[in-house]
């Protein structure tokens, strides 16, 4: 596949996927070690426990870059999403590392939530699986704007095209079941470093970048999406407390603007406002105008997201944590019904009559799950009848709500479409779910 590359942002967020022992810790440390973003006395140490487990001198165990806990290096597997950061000429990345095990994909649903891209590592041998298969649907599920599909361990097939071909195909096949509109595909050996941070001269007829190459290039998800209108969820309520600092008082005009006033505070979920912008509040319903904006305690004239701010209206609101700011004529209507994309993330079954709690945004509401619709079979990828969800399974459930909520598509707002599904006596996250049109 030949693509163009062109000029990128400076963050990049990307997570990391595949089944076990694709080969993916190997990947990831491969790709930290050859971008040069390891520490020396990390390295040291990574080479002496190499040589304890075998590895001749001057090689090892890449692996042991990644696999931060105990239980994961004694096992040689991935168990919970590691975090790392490092840079490069072109651009800094935070990389999500998600484990492979099937028993821990609620794991991986973390790490791709906020991802840019998501790296899916195949072995080359095996082609698609059924766990390749389930990662592909939830990163097609959770819209994450890039998917790169790594064929690895080509050397163990002498880097043959022919053998290489097919299985890039059926993962296109795979991608277009689940609607994904693009796919980059390409061959790599992370264990000898091939098309991992530099071309391999071994794939001639390979035409496209090197996996670091791609993602450096990509645009970040801000830089694809369409802009969303204005959304703030209120996370606090502040009012002035005691008298004003001294250096307010000097000033007539800051003391004037800080006294006896109210100001809704929160992250901005989504799109931007100006000091003057007309303003709706949930579930007030009252219209009104923005006065003041403040960012970090400064006063501002814009803010955009996903700034903290807090901001001040023209008119006296009756408003507390929860209620949402939105851009004037843009909220949509409250409801009190949601059916949605459940990934369950609990080993306990979800099932019609659930009592829960639904987190969305600063709000938390009572909602009985009122019924199961269909379960997603992850090798045929098609929606099945169920009557329950059980854990790292996708489903979709209709959730009544006892209070309304101004939810939107997850298709047209990332933010306002998604929530957590909560269990009411231990406080649990049970599932994550996505509001669909």
């Amino acid at each position: 596949m030949t693509t163009t590359l062109t000029a990128a942002p400076t963050l990049f967020r990307f997570a990391t996927a595949g089944s076990v022992d694709d080969g993916k810790s190997t990947l990831v440390g491969r790709l930290l070690h050859d971008s040069k973003a390891i520490l020396s006395d990390q390295l040291a140490q990574v080479q002496r426990t190499s040589v304890d487990r075998g590895f001749a001198h001057g090689a090892f165990d890449f692996a042991l870059l990644t696999d931060g806990l105990r239980a994961e290096r004694e096992q040689g597997i991935t168990i919970d999403v590691a975090y790392r950061y490092f840079s490069t000429g072109a651009r800094s990345f935070v990389l999500a590392d998600c484990p492979g095990h099937v028993q821990y994909t609620r794991n991986m649903v973390t790490g791709a939530t906020t991802a840019d891209a998501v790296v899916v590592l195949i072995d080359a041998r095996k082609g698609v699986l059924e766990q390749t298969r389930r990662h592909l649907a939830v990163v097609a599920l959770l819209r994450v704007p890039h998917v790169v599909v790594a064929v690895n361990k080509i050397d163990l097939l002498d880097f043959a095209e022919d053998r290489y071909t097919p299985v890039a195909a059926q993962v296109s096949a795979v991608a277009a079941e689940l609607g994904i509109a693009h796919i980059y595909v390409l061959p790599v050996s992370a264990l000898e470093g091939d098309n991992i941070v530099e071309r391999s001269a071994r794939t001639p007829w390979y035409e496209g970048p090197a996996l670091l190459e791609l993602l450096e290039t990509l645009p970040a998800r801000d830089e694809l999406e369409t802009p969303s209108d204005f959304r703030l969820p209120v996370q606090l309520v502040l009012r002035p407390q005691g008298g004003l600092a001294p250096e307010l008082a000097a000033d007539p005009e800051a003391a004037e603007r800080y006294r006896d006033h109210r100001s809704f505070a929160g992250r901005i979920s989504s799109g931007s406002i100006r000091v003057g912008d007309r303003v709706t509040v949930f579930p007030a319903g009252v219209e009104t105008t923005v006065t003041a904006i403040d960012i970090a305690g400064a006063p501002g004239e814009e803010a955009v997201a996903p700034q903290s701010v807090s901001v001040q209206l023209a008119d006296d609101v009756d408003a507390a944590r929860g209620a949402v700011i939105a851009a004037a004529g843009t909220l949509p209507d409250a409801t009190r019904t949601i059916d949605a994309e459940l990934f369950q993330l609990d080993p306990r079954e979800l099932t019609p009559g659930s009592r829960v709690l639904v987190k969305h945004g600063t709000t938390t509401v009572q909602a009985l799950v009122a019924e199961i619709v269909s379960r997603r079979d992850l090798d045929t990828l098609a929606h099945e009848p169920a009557t329950e969800i059980a854990v790292n399974e996708i489903g979709r459930a209709t959730l009544r709500l006892s209070t309304d909520l101004a939810v939107e598509p997850y298709a047209t707002n990332r933010e306002t479409g998604s929530f957590l599904v909560i269990h009411p006596q231990d406080g649990a996250t049970l599932a994550a779910g996505t509001v669909q049109a």
